[in-house]
């Protein structure tokens, strides 16, 4: 009886997909290198991205009512509203569920409140992903401005270039040869918008993993070498 159950179990992990698909949660505040790591992450595992900001700035160029007020709201450091945001997810979730190349997935920014992180518990498990890690990008709120008014992305490809050695010197990207610009919404303004609800909305997400034990803290305020080691050995 026993192993007919264990066989049926497996046969439904067949059917279902249900196979061992690890899921990264990447938090941090703004400015602590998530999109950098989250490429060495692909890098290294061949994972798939849910990236919020990516997705909204894509949304936000169709020009119905929705993607206006996208563009108007990221563009003033402004947060925009859950319903819309959990609506691309699902549907890129939903992407990645057919995807039979699937190894796992990083969600880059996202939660960015209590509630999401709640939202989300329920999608993955809708989803039957069980395999999940939570990491925290710690940097200070000093090192955030810094990095955020400093940095740089292209033009042409959209390629964030992180003010941190190696990339300082740049003069075009070094992916595509585009001309190197500022994000419309790193103004000192939209930083501190950024970062005052970052301080309201999505620390309370983050206690909501730490209360769970789930939490896994890495210092981002070292080289990115040494911040995608320590990432590697929590993921290994």
């Amino acid at each position: 009886m026993v192993f007919l159950l264990v066989q049926l179990k497996e046969r439904v992990k067949e059917l279902t997909g249900m196979k061992n698909k690890q899921v990264i949660i990447l938090l941090g505040p703004p400015g602590a290198g998530k999109g950098t790591q989250l490429k060495l992450i692909q890098k290294k595992f061949g994972y798939k991205a849910i990236g919020s900001g990516n997705m909204l700035r894509q949304r936000k160029k169709k020009k119905d009512f929705t993607g206006k007020k996208i563009a108007y709201y990221i563009d003033n450091g402004l947060r925009v509203s859950t319903p819309v945001m959990f609506n691309l997810w699902m549907d890129r979730m939903e992407e990645l569920k057919k995807d039979k190349t699937l190894k796992g997935f990083i969600m880059d920014g996202s939660p960015r409140t209590a509630y999401e992180a709640e939202m989300l518990e329920r999608a993955f498990d809708w989803y039957d992903w069980k395999d999940k890690k939570v990491l925290f990008i710690k940097i200070s709120e000093k090192e955030s401005i810094h990095r955020l008014t400093k940095r740089r992305m292209c033009k042409k490809c959209g390629r964030l270039i992180p003010w941190l050695e190696g990339f300082k010197d740049l003069k075009k990207c070094d992916k595509c040869g585009g001309e190197l610009v500022a994000r419309p919404d790193d103004t000192e303004q939209g930083i501190r918008e950024r970062l005052r609800w970052y301080k309201t909305d999505v620390l309370p997400a983050v206690n909501y993993y730490k209360k769970k034990g789930e939490l896994i803290v890495i210092n981002g305020e070292q080289s990115i070498e040494d911040v995608s080691k320590d990432i590697l050995k929590a993921l290994t």
